[in-house]
């Protein structure tokens, strides 16, 4: 080989080369900045350099612009790259140059080291050669040894622009790029595939030598070593690692490759060191020159192991003479220095480099390429090993011997080792912990903390520095679980108790002083600065910290088990051991001391200030402000604790808060939960982190407890696709987990599954191994878990792993995999239904599942035997098909909203806490889902009910105005059609749209599309009734109008006779006004004569006439007998009931509450239908009647008749009870009857009518006087006969708009009759008045009615300036419009004949649908020579000032008082929010919530009952009042009588055997029970005792917690609940 020569490029100081020429190329060497860069040149000569060479600046630059990379300004950041974008979902090898830094990072983030060998598709090159080989001749043609060593024309020679990127390049250049997360995930994975580090880095900026010690941070190291024969296992972070260091590097240019030959010492099946021989390698190698890289050999505990201790190795790239700082560094760290060098002669600059070499003590070992001497000593700790000539085995043997002697003698007199931390020790390399200013501040933050565990007994730690989540909260847990299965009568009463003692528990949590150590680290979460440092930091040193008493556990409790399972045969001894394995399991437990456990106290901290509803004294923040943090924490990829492993519990007030601030700050996203379930260290979390790139604990010590959800980043690019923000994944404890040895582990481990498939839209299956008794306990489990998914209406999916499989690519093994599983399943399935006693007989009954499809068989995950072992390639592979599968998946799912899963995880711990999960899950999630379906409903049936007001509206115009004269219900149905279809299309879109819902949904479908038809039905056939009545009052009204239209025409031609006698003074304003003074003074006085004396309305003396009876008995009750108004507020209808005796005259027949519930039931619905019919007569049009009471009077007569012939064997009624039902029915709608006998009476009493026209008829009489010709007379005219109808229809359209918008807007009013309920309990609570609570619990719908009332007269006070008004003044404009449109219509297609009277035909038919407004209004008016251009021209002009005149008017004491009773807000509100279901619970009087008044065959229900004192039931033969809640009592082994009469009793849980309304109602075991309730029945006990005659006493005393919920904790309650 020739000596090395110096030359330099033409243009000076650009480079410095070195090149040596062996046979396969020139190697040149080029200085950038400080940096050498190798590229081997194929040229023959020096001089090819100068053209083959490259400015390094460029070569660098390119490369970045290759890879779409800026080293100076762009970032890649972890966050970024950890999100699911297109390129995750990619499985080939091959890429283009643009794609090849997301490849390179999606292979290394999934553990597969073939990330260094993608192949880069070149199109150029492709088309390139397909066009030379076209050009080549025959084979016929070519003569062969020209062809095969002549030498190529360049024509001939394949040539591409640029050289292939190294791939080494794309590691770095990746490294350079990437945020101090990313790197540390880089360097994390790369040791996890076994490749060397990057250990120093030159900068590519700077002169800087930086040494990332922070992205070693996280690598945990494992190994074996023989002790006394026996193999021990170890664990320790690898920046702890002491340990021998051998350092390669070369001087000049050698043929053998460095790299290669310590692979061979490490491991020789694979490439740990990157060398030219690996795929991939190119000629050009940009960034890797002066870069050391570091590896490490770690002994698996066999005889067959390479070297029996850990040793470091370290490789310095390119020449050591021109990378001077890294060799200083390395050679002086270093325990024994192995250098490569070319044939040198004395004269060689770096001759005195390996001189010094030599004389420093540390062993040194030479490696001669050029040379073929053995293995030789060569002076004390001086080997040379000659390369040349001699098989790779036989150099690695003599390496090793080498090596091993140098540490041998090494060790025995000075031993040497190395530790990365002193790396950072020198002076002249930049720490990157250092000089990361987050970084920095992050660690001192974690290392402050941790400085107070030091010297600290690690398995009392968490008792001492976390107190809230130890005793305390066990305690807790139990008792919950405890009170969600209480025993006995009076269940009450223990579950008082046992809230007592879980307060008790959460006040000690409270006043247990907070450490110092949780000071700081809530200060430092809250200070939001470097956050994400500090997180990572505190769980590597606290990993650091407990890792090594953790490993030393973990091999006791091996060794204890290894013992127990040779000492089966002698129970005693095994006895004592399994005791001592017990003990060993609690020790493990307590010295698990990570981040999850911190914020566990956190939120054990948050959970113990939410109940007693203040901060910690010692907690420097609102405590409010902690579940923020931890959705930080969440949102910057850390994971949350979902079950606490230890508790076996769900901290629900925490988690759900947590989620909740989640929503806050995300938004409410939709999101796909995939939960994984397996037996414990079966690689779960190993293959989630493979996948995802996320943080769950995979080390031998550090197994997951419980479950853990972490949220994966869908990218914006795939987002539409996948219709998806998040995937959230969780991660599970292992089932039949050893640590839990000794404890239910049965149960655990249902609940557990159960738990996590309930949660998941997909659950991961995952089986490890081919042992068939842990298959086939596992599946049982999760085939359980499913089938009650099946029996609760969930449907999700599922996947099956099986790991760690001999042989994946066999089908015919697969295939009897497959079949074996199939089997065991459908086995599993018929065990698991007995248990749950249903039927199902296979895995396909419970699930839809394919053998083919949803069972995938992954190869083993390592490539060889651990601990130096790669991941295996293949089963990289197997995460990336499955990654799809799981995609494939995603994209046909409709996931979950974050607030669904918030509900979802609360309903199924909630039911998982009750004995019967099924019945209490299927329950809640049926009710929470049939609450969905029945907001829905209201919805739809509102847009049909606006719908139709619309129509009806524009109908009623038409009829008034004679432009129609009949209305059929096609019609109606026809014009409803539109906003049908609309509604049937979003109802299809509701139950087919949520997949999770749908299989609960489905079975209501069928019901509520008859409900639909069924509303929109009656509201045509309602609206048709109306509007027939319009027809009909048109007629009777015609007499009305005739006579006024009369009377108003003789007037105006008087007017009209007096004006011609005063033409003369038509400008003289005195004159002419005292004239008409005169002239309307006496028109007024003929109008009082002619006018009958009107009386005063007296309606209870009107129905003193119809009932026949004039004495005092009939007068008002309001006067005489207040009790008789209360017949809606009486519970008890005795008097008014006359028993029926046997014909025995034996046995007397009682009433029961039954009977005095459905008297009540039909006294509300009388007086309901009673307030409609009067509505129905239109009396503020039509004016009042007597025969209207007769028809009410008759009415009522007949619906009591006819219920008395159903109960005339039981009871009837006594006589006086009907006329006191008609009078009290008649005090409700009596003001009804005043305010709308009013509006007619102000429309209609001639002399109130012609008192409000005055200034009209003076204004026409003016304008006679001053001559005005006959268009601008019927102009006016035409202008103020339109200001009623204008205004009618105004004040109408505007309250129809209002509805809807208070529909949208008023929060009270916007959902379905429940949320309604919400506000009034709030409403009640504010007020405390007993009197409207009783009204609310005895007579709930007129109360309703009531609340909407208030609300709407409220909400049109408050918005009437910034709603009401602009409302009317929009309809204003537009009517002011549509009149003028009108008005330039009839002038156009009658200004040729100018007939007025066809004029005026076409132009109140124009405006038919809009007002009440015809030619019959102006009958009798002259149309004498009118120009009707000029009339349009009048109306024009005039009529401005009528709608300006009308909109001067607009208050808020005119709005309420200018419209029919049935057109105001509040009507059309109570009509469409009241027109449900009111029947009351049996039991406690809680109204049925379901939105459909015939709900049939779904039963009553309600999901918060009240305590049934409320409505007075009591202990039988006391006088001692019930004090408990339905729901409870269900529960309990209490008895209840259904009547008073009842001679046996009743199991509450058997309630529906009573019969009657018992059998009607539907009443779920739960234990949620409503604050509100309990501080009333305290509040208002003795208004209650008072009232029911009663007490609170002996076994219905009020427990002593129930005094503890205060007004807020009632309103918060109803707020949280409902």
């Amino acid at each position: 080989m020739p000596s090395l020569t110096h030359c330099e490029f033409p243009r000076k100081g650009t480079c410095c080369f070195q090149f040596a020429a062996p046979c396969t190329g020139i190697f040149i060497q080029m200085r950038y900045k400080s940096k050498i860069i190798t590229i081997m040149l194929q040229a023959e000569t020096a001089e090819d350099l100068t053209t083959q060479g490259k400015d390094v600046e460029k070569e660098v630059e390119e490369l970045f612009q290759r890879l779409k990379l800026e080293v100076k300004t762009n970032k890649l950041r972890a966050s970024d790259v950890l999100q699911i974008t297109a390129n995750s979902l990619q499985s080939h090898g091959s890429c283009t140059e643009e794609e090849l830094v997301n490849m390179f990072l999606q292979k290394l983030l999934m553990m597969n080291y073939k990330a260094r060998s993608i192949t880069v598709i070149d199109t150029t090159k492709h088309h390139k050669e397909k066009q030379q080989k076209a050009q080549q001749p025959s084979a016929n043609h070519v003569d062969a040894f020209s062809a095969l060593f002549g030498k190529p024309s360049m024509s001939n020679i394949t040539q591409s622009n640029t050289d292939p990127i190294h791939p080494m390049d794309v590691q770095m250049a990746v490294f350079h790029c990437a945020d101090g997360f990313l790197k540390q995930m880089m360097v994390t994975k790369l040791s996890q595939c076994r490749y060397a580090l990057p250990l120093l880095v030159p900068d590519l900026l700077t002169d800087q030598i930086e040494f990332p010690l922070w992205t070693f941070r996280e690598i945990n190291q494992s190994w074996k070593i023989i002790n006394n024969k026996a193999i021990i296992s170890q664990i320790e972070p690898i920046f702890k690692a002491e340990t021998p260091m051998v350092f390669f590097f070369r001087f000049g240019s050698v043929s053998s490759s460095k790299s290669e030959l310590m692979n061979k010492l490490i491991n020789e099946k694979h490439n740990t060191f990157f060398n030219r021989n690996c795929p991939g390698s190119s000629r050009t190698r940009v960034l890797m020159d002066g870069v050391v890289e570091i590896a490490w050999f770690c002994p698996s505990g066999t005889y067959d192991d390479k070297f029996t201790e850990r040793i470091a190795f370290c490789n310095l790239h390119g020449d050591a003479g021109d990378h001077e700082k890294q060799m200083h560094i390395m050679t002086k760290m270093a325990s024994v220095k192995v250098v490569v060098l070319p044939q040198l002669d004395r004269n060689d600059k770096s001759a005195e480099k390996i001189q010094k070499l030599f004389e420093d003590p540390k062993p040194l070992i030479c490696l001669l390429p050029e040379d073929d001497s053995p293995y030789t000593e060569v002076g004390i700790r001086k080997y040379r090993i000659g390369l040349k000539g001699r098989g790779q085995a036989d150099i690695s043997k003599d390496l090793r011997e080498a090596i091993v002697d140098s540490l041998s003698f090494s060790s025995s007199e000075s031993p040497s080792t190395f530790r990365l931390e002193n790396v950072a020790t020198h002076s002249d390399i930049r720490v990157d912990q250092e000089y990361v200013d987050d970084c920095r501040r992050g660690r001192e933050a974690a290392q402050e903390m941790v400085s107070l565990l030091k010297k600290k007994d690690l398995t009392k730690i968490k008792e001492s520095f976390l107190p809230c989540q130890g005793k305390l909260w066990h305690q807790w847990c139990q008792k919950d679980k405890e009170l969600n299965r209480p025993q006995g009568d009076v269940p009450e009463m223990e579950i008082s108790k046992k809230k007592d003692e879980m307060m008790i528990v959460r006040d000690q949590q409270h006043k247990s002083d907070m450490s110092k150590f949780i000071h700081l680290f809530v200060e430092q979460m809250n200070t939001g600065a470097a956050n994400k440092f500090f997180l990572k930091w505190l769980r590597i040193l606290l990993d650091e910290y407990t890792s090594a008493d953790l490993s030393r556990l973990h091999n006791e409790y091996d060794e204890k088990w290894s013992k127990i399972l040779k000492l089966k045969e002698n129970p005693d001894k095994s006895e004592k051991l399994k005791a001592e394995l017990l003990e060993l399991s609690k020790k493990l437990q307590a010295a698990a001391f990570g981040l999850e456990h911190i914020l566990r106290e956190i939120g054990q901290i948050y959970e113990s200030c939410s109940s007693v509803k203040k901060n910690k004294t010692d907690l420097q923040i609102d405590y409010h402000s902690l579940p923020g943090l931890a959705a930080e924490m969440m949102i910057s990829g850390f994971p949350l604790e979902l079950m606490d492993g230890d508790a076996a519990h769900v901290p629900l007030v925490w988690v759900t808060a947590v989620l909740g601030e989640l929503i806050q700050k995300l938004g409410d996203q939709r999101v796909f939960v995939l939960s994984i379930l397996g037996i414990q260290s079966s690689g779960k979390s190993t293959m989630l982190n493979a996948m995802f790139g996320l943080q769950f604990a995979v080390s031998s010590g550090r197994c997951t407890r419980g479950a853990f959800m972490q949220l994966v980043k869908v990218s914006d690019e795939i987002k539409k696709e996948m219709n998806f923000d998040y995937i959230l994944v969780v991660d599970t404890e292992g089932l039949r987990s050893l640590e839990l040895a000794g404890k239910s582990i049965r149960h655990h481990d249902n609940e557990l599954a159960t738990f996590v498939i309930g949660l998941g839209n997909l659950t991961l299956i995952n089986i490890y191994g081919e042992n068939p008794t842990e298959m086939q306990d596992i599946l049982q489990i999760v085939v359980q878990a499913f089938l009650r998914m099946k029996e609760v209406r969930l449907s999700p999916s599922c996947l099956f792993v099986h790991q760690n499989v001999s042989d994946v690519t066999a089908e015919k093994n697969t295939m009897e995999a497959r079949r074996r599983l199939q089997e065991t399943l459908d086995k599993m399935t018929k065990v698991a239904a007995e248990d749950e006693v249903c039927n199902a007989e296979c895995f396909s009954d419970v699930i839809k599942f394919d053998v083919q499809k949803d069972v995938k068989y992954f190869a083993q995950l390592w490539e060889g035997s651990p601990p130096m072992a790669p991941p295996n390639p293949s089963y990289c592979e197997n995460v990336q098909d499955l990654k799809k599968t799981i995609f494939s998946c995603v994209s046909k799912s409709n996931g979950m909203m974050l607030t669904n899963i918030k509900n979802h995880i609360k309903n199924l711990w909630d039911a998982l806490l009750n004995e019967r999960f099924v019945f209490s899950f299927k329950n809640a999630l049926e009710i929470a889902t049939y609450r969905k379906l029945e907001t829905e409903y209201s919805k739809w049936t509102w847009s049909l009910r606006k719908a139709m007001l619309e129509i009806e509206h524009r109908l009623q115009n038409k009829l008034e105005n004679e432009a129609i004269n009949v209305v059929e219900e096609r019609d109606l149905q026809e014009e409803l059609k539109v906003k049908s279809t609309e509604v049937k299309k979003s109802m299809s879109e509701f139950f087919e749209r949520d997949s999770n819902e749908s299989a609960i949904l489905i079975q209501w479908k069928k019901s509520f599309e008859i409900k639909i038809s069924h509303i929109q039905e009656t509201i045509v056939r309602e609206t048709k009734s109306k509007l027939n009545e319009v027809l009909q009052q048109r007629v009777l009204k015609k007499s009305i109008d005739a006579q006024r239209t009369q009377k108003e025409n003789a007037l105006l031609e008087k007017a009209k006779n007096l004006a011609l006698t005063l033409k003369d003074k038509g400008n003289d304003d005195k004159i002419l006004q005292r004239e008409f003074d005169s002239f309307w003074k006496n028109c007024v006085h003929e109008i009082k004569k002619a006018t009958p004396q009107g009386t005063d309305l007296d309606i209870f003396k009107d129905t003193r006439e119809v009932l026949g009876d004039a004495n005092e008995s009939f007068t008002d009750p309001s006067m005489k007998n207040k009790n008789k108004c209360n017949i809606f507020m009486m519970s008890d209808y005795s008097e008014y009931v006359q028993i029926q005796k046997t014909s025995l005259l034996v046995f007397t027949y009682s009433l029961s509450k039954e009977n005095h519930t459905q008297i009540k039931t039909l006294i509300l619905d009388i007086a309901e239908k009673a307030k409609t019919f009067i509505m129905s007569k239109n009396i503020a049009k039509m004016g009042y009647n007597k025969s209207y009471i007769q028809e009410l009077s008759g009415f009522i007569e007949a619906k009591l008749t006819e219920y008395e012939e159903r109960q005339k064997e039981k009871y009837v009624f006594k006589k006086h009870f009907f006329s006191d039902l008609v009078l009290a029915i008649l005090h409700k709608v009596k003001m009804i009857i005043m305010e709308q006998h009013n509006i007619f009476k102000q429309a209609n009493d001639p002399v109130l009518y012609f008192a409000r026209k005055r200034e009209e008829y003076y204004s026409i009489f003016q304008k006679y006087c001053q001559g005005a010709t006959s268009a601008t007379i019927i102009g006016e005219i035409i202008c103020n006969k339109l200001k009623e109808p204008i205004e009618q229809s105004v004040y109408k359209i505007t309250a129809r708009d209002l509805a809807d918008e208070m529909r949208a807007k008023c929060e009270s009013l916007n959902g379905n009759r429940s949320n309604l309920e919400k506000h009034i309990l709030r409403t009640l609570a504010e007020k405390e008045d007993f009197e409207a609570y009783k009204t609310y619990i005895h007579n709930p719908k007129e109360h309703f009615q009531r609340f909407i009332r208030e609300e709407v007269n409220q909400y049109i006070t408050a918005k009437f300036d910034t709603s009401v008004q602009p409302k009317m003044s929009d309809d204003l404009q537009q009517k002011e419009k549509r009149i003028i449109e009108a008005v330039k219509r009839a002038t156009e297609e009658h200004h040729g004949d100018g007939d007025a009277d066809l004029w005026l035909k076409t132009f109140t038919q124009t405006l038919s649908d809009v007002l009440i407004f015809s030619e019959n209004d102006l009958g009798g008016v002259s149309r004498d020579d009118v120009d009707v251009k000029l009339l349009e021209e009048v109306i024009i002009n005039e009529i401005p000032s009528i709608i300006s005149g009308i909109e001067k008017k607009f208050s808020t004491e005119s709005f309420p008082l200018d419209l029919e009773y049935k057109d105001r807000p509040d009507e059309i509100l109570n009509g469409h929010l009241c027109k449900c279901c009111w029947v009351q619970c049996p039991f406690c009087k809680a109204i049925c919530t379901n939105t459909a008044e015939d709900h049939g065959p779904r039963p009553h229900s309600v999901p918060f009952h009240r305590i049934d004192g409320l409505n007075g039931w009591h202990y039988k033969g006391t006088e001692d009042l019930s004090a408990g809640f339905c729901t409870t009592l269900v529960s309990s082994t209490g008895s209840f009588y259904p009547s008073p009469e009842s001679k046996e009793s009743i199991k509450y849980k058997d309630y529906k055997t009573a019969g009657g309304v018992y059998a009607e109602w539907s009443i779920t075991p739960d234990f949620t029970e409503l604050s509100y309730w309990k501080w009333f029945v305290c509040r208002f006990q003795k208004d209650l005792e008072n009232h029911y005659n009663k007490k609170f006493q002996g076994d219905g005393e009020i427990p002593g917690e129930w005094r503890k919920h205060t007004k807020q904790d009632a309103i918060e309650s109803v707020d949280k609940y409902i």
